[in-house]
């Protein structure tokens, strides 16, 4: 069910993970400073063998016990150094760490306000919200541990080498001997690790989505009683991940069945060679002690490699898939503009029939607008074809069409949530795509079909649709166009939490919050998806009574299907087969067109299957 794209299969983990360099950039002072305080604080961690060697041939082989206390004395400040140094590594990283991972999920959140609506139709919600949490907090431990440990691991087992071989060089070639396929194991290892780290976290991402749809859609879930089956889709999806993420174990757990007895394996046979040599002369006590000693120091940087390993190869996965969303192309403010349509192909938009028509392009018009979405099929034919459609200034127009023939994406087009794939859409003579997003957006106000509200109070839903200095006549007025002064009897008045999505109101009572938002800001056009459609008739009288006189001083397009809603628009524009089909008044179209006259009527057309055609018997309400 994952919708995200498939990773690169030649990817390098090095390559995906410098992408992270302009985030960590300003704190790489602190960054740095952290990793020499950690480099310093292991090579502290090898002197301790070198203090053990010379309190062993020294102090205590010839029994000097104020050098033993000498030497305990050394041992004590060398670890308090280490662990002291050890902390302030800690320290220097955590602020720092914290800042880069909050500036990464607020450029995440912003990027996600920018991208078209496209993306977001093609991305599940869950994938988006993994990217967000989960694959940040691996980032920022991978910086915080990993990033650090394999510069200061690399450093310690390098310098512990050098002093073992300078200490017996015999036995530092045994202790070496376990290298090559240690090596060997880790390149294997980082190779098919890369592959189940990345399904593993596109797994998290479904399972946040069934969980996040599940939550949204309870209502759904218990009133049809479908639980046992979203919890079974959820069990399948949980399993799934479990054997994934055991899976990533046994890797884990073959790399260190490797990495941790082959050393070990060394090591016992280094401390067998090496009581040989101390027992035949060729070699002293305390240096056997050191050598073994730095041998055990290096259990640790040596243990490490695996988990250091697959953290960074999640890393590389938590990168890949936050740039995923990064690397989508965001909105333009503005693109260039085509050149004009010649007058031939644009159609009249007259009113047929009316009288009193303005000149020029004032308003909002449609010229030639073809639509296809991006992802559709090659060759398949565009939503909308060749729509020309003039709105002149200060007038309204219902646009009506059968169930799926492009009402609502035409009206996602006036404001920029699709961009027309040709043609041109006008707002008093300039094209909108000559206009910054911004500008564009604060002509038009938007009330769509399905009313969305967010997990704040009512009045600050509603006066999102207003600029800034929108106050409390402002959201009065619009609540009483809507006729949602149910909004003043809630226990806080507008300023009651609405909860998310505002579940807690009735159907009807998000519309008209939704439609107050739209009014709010007095905009100088307005497009409305089937305003209505979830009020009763009574209210649905009264808001199209306070509505009219909104649509007196505004420019409007609104999709209807009641006859109730088209008789509050001056005109008429039928859509079908992704065209338009006719223009006029309500009572024109039903006189002229054969389609209009069906869809106004609300027959039944039974034993048809092509296009509409007009019933003998429409009923005479439909015709007033």
């Amino acid at each position: 069910m994952s919708t995200t794209p498939a990773p690169p299969k030649d990817r390098s983990t090095v390559r995906t993970l410098l992408r992270l360099w302009p985030y960590v950039r300003p704190v790489r002072a602190r960054m740095c400073t952290a990793a020499l305080v950690a480099v310093l604080a292991s090579c502290i961690g090898l002197v301790i063998p070198l203090v053990l060697k010379w309190l062993v041939d020294g102090p205590v082989a010839e029994r000097d016990p104020q050098g033993v206390w000498l030497g305990a004395l050394y041992l004590l400040l060398l670890g308090l150094a280490e662990a002291g140094l050890f902390g302030l590594r800690r320290w220097l990283v955590a602020r720092p760490l914290a800042g880069v991972e909050a500036s990464m999920r607020a450029e995440l959140y912003r990027h996600l306000q920018r991208v078209p609506i496209a993306f977001h139709d093609r991305w599940a919600s869950g994938q988006l919200l993994s990217r967000g949490t989960t694959d940040l907090m691996l980032l920022r431990m991978f910086l915080a541990f990993p990033l650090t440990f394999l510069l200061v691991n690399g450093v310690t087992i390098i310098v512990g080498v050098i002093i073992m071989l300078l200490q017996d060089w015999v036995l530092g070639l045994v202790i070496l001997g376990p290298a090559v396929p240690v090596v060997i194991t880790c390149v294997v290892f980082e190779r098919r690790y890369a592959s189940v780290a990345r399904r593993a976290q596109d797994q998290v991402g479904d399972l946040t989505t069934v969980v996040e749809e599940s939550v949204l859609g309870i209502r759904i879930i218990k009133g049809f009683g479908r639980h046992r089956s979203q919890a079974r889709a959820f069990r399948e999806l949980s399993r799934t991940l479990r054997g994934t993420e055991l899976h990533k174990a046994r890797l884990l757990a073959s790399i260190w069945a490797v990495i941790i007895t082959l050393p070990e394996l060394a090591i016992g046979a280094a401390l067998v060679l090496g009581t040989v040599r101390v027992a035949d002369g060729a070699l002293s006590a305390g240096t056997l002690v050191a050598f073994l000693s730095t041998a055990l120091a290096l259990r640790w940087p040596v243990d490490s490699i695996g988990f250091l390993l697959a953290m960074s190869q999640e890393a590389a996965t938590a990168t890949e898939r936050y740039f995923e969303v990064m690397d989508a192309e965001r909105e333009s403010g503005t693109v260039s503009v085509p050149a004009p349509v010649p007058a031939a192909a644009r159609g009249n938009g007259a009113r047929p029939g009316g009288g009193g028509a303005r000149s020029g392009d004032d308003g909002l018009r449609f010229h030639a607008v073809r639509f296809r979405y991006p992802d559709a099929p090659e060759g398949s034919p565009p939503v909308l074809d060749r729509i020309d459609l003039h709105i002149r200034h200060g007038e309204s127009m219902a646009l009506v069409g059968a169930t799926g023939t492009g009402k609502t994406t035409l009206t996602a087009l006036v404001p920029r949530l699709h961009e027309v794939t040709s043609g041109r859409i006008t707002l008093d003579g300039e094209n909108i795509t000559a206009m910054p997003r911004e500008e564009l957006r604060t002509k038009v106000a938007v009330a769509f079909e399905e009313p969305t509200l967010f997990s704040a109070s009512v009045g600050e839903n509603v006066l999102m649709g207003a600029g800034g200095d929108a106050g409390r006549a402002e959201l009065d007025r619009a609540l009483a166009v809507a006729q949602a002064g149910f909004a003043h009897t809630l226990p806080e008045g507008t300023d009651t939490q609405v909860g998310e999505q505002g579940l807690s109101l009735s159907g009807g009572q998000r519309q008209r919050l939704a439609l107050a938002r739209a009014v709010v800001g007095r905009p100088r056009f307005l497009v409305l998806d089937d305003p209505l459609s979830a009020l009763d008739v009574h209210t649905e009288a009264a808001v199209e009574t306070a509505l009219r006189q909104v649509l007196a001083d505004t420019t409007a397009l609104i999709v209807a299907h009641r006859p109730s809603t088209v008789l509050l628009a001056d005109r008429v524009a039928l859509l079908s087969g992704g065209r338009i089909a006719a223009v006029g008044t309500h009572h024109e179209l039903l006189r002229t067109n054969a389609e209009y006259a069906w869809l106004m009527s609300g027959a039944d057309r039974t034993g048809t299957d092509g296009p509409a055609t007009a019933p003998t018997d429409i009923p005479e309400e439909a015709r007033r």
